[in-house]
């Protein structure tokens, strides 16, 4: 496989797990690693993992892919377990697996809909850097990136329990990054904005049927929504040696919504009253 668009393979001889790749950001991410000369090992709890994989190889990649649990222990040792057998080692763990719960208040959320979304978006993250964490060790040098979100940064974005649990993401990459001093091991968090996933389809689509689809991402000074791929490229510098010198960061990506507290925004080019 030749590196995007001609350019070097910065991946190369590296071996890479991701979680949630049987879609969206994931599926993006995954495609992008392994065009960049990673070899895989892809999970999701989804049948489509399977499609993420078959994509890959047909562009003559390297990967495994497991249907798994990302906030199941077992499930995730066994996918380290897997790139140790198959790709002799670990260099690079994404944590991107997550569920949104929608859009409730906080009255109407029960602890069992808590329990779900924390154990996948935030003990699933903890058990990826636990475990992958220890692999890449072995090889003196290494990167272990968690997908958080701009709901984690202040609310507005999420329900409660999402946005709790992604605010947990960062702190848990914060304090991984001191634990990990002197190992070589390097923990970031990528914060998207408002990205069209499977999990936001819905909305997405909701728009598109209204007639009203320019309107998503206008909150935002690009105006516009994100896509898969713009995160995949964030991931891919993190996972890259380029990224060397960051380590225990919330890495923005969200078109600049975070960059301003809540405004009557201008027209371009009237002046402010």
């Amino acid at each position: 496989m030749n590196g995007e668009n001609g350019m070097t393979r910065r991946l190369e001889g590296k071996s890479a797990i991701l979680t949630g790749a049987g879609s969206g950001i994931g599926r993006a991410t995954a495609l992008l690693f392994a065009r960049h000369g990673a070899r895989l090992v892809i999970g999701d709890k989804a049948e489509s993992v399977h499609e993420t994989a078959a994509l890959i190889r047909d562009e003559g990649g390297t990967v495994n892919a497991l249907q798994m649990n990302a906030g199941k222990e077992d499930d995730v040792r066994k996918l380290v377990e897997t790139a140790r057998g198959s790709h002799a080692g670990l260099d690079i763990a994404f944590a991107n697996a997550g569920v949104s719960g929608g859009l409730p208040g906080i009255f109407d959320q029960s602890i069992e809909d808590w329990q779900q979304i924390l154990q996948v978006n935030l003990i699933g993250a903890f058990l990826l850097v636990k475990h992958a964490s220890q692999e890449i060790m072995k090889k003196g040098s290494g990167s272990i990136l968690c997908t958080a979100s701009v709901a984690g940064l202040r609310s507005g974005a999420g329900g409660p329990a999402y946005s709790a649990s992604k605010a947990g993401v960062i702190s848990l990459v914060q304090t991984a990054a001191q634990q990990l001093s002197e190992t070589g091991v390097r923990v970031n968090a990528i914060c998207p904005g408002l990205i069209e996933t499977g999990m936001t389809e819905r909305a997405f689509q909701a728009a598109r049927e209204k007639g009203v689809e320019e309107k998503i991402g206008r909150l935002n000074p690009l105006r516009r929504a994100g896509q898969p791929e713009e995160i995949a490229f964030t991931a891919l510098f993190l996972a890259s040696d380029e990224s060397s010198y960051v380590n225990g960061q919330a890495i923005v990506v969200d078109g600049g919504l975070s960059s301003s507290h809540p405004v009557t925004r201008q027209e371009t080019g009237k002046t402010a009253a």
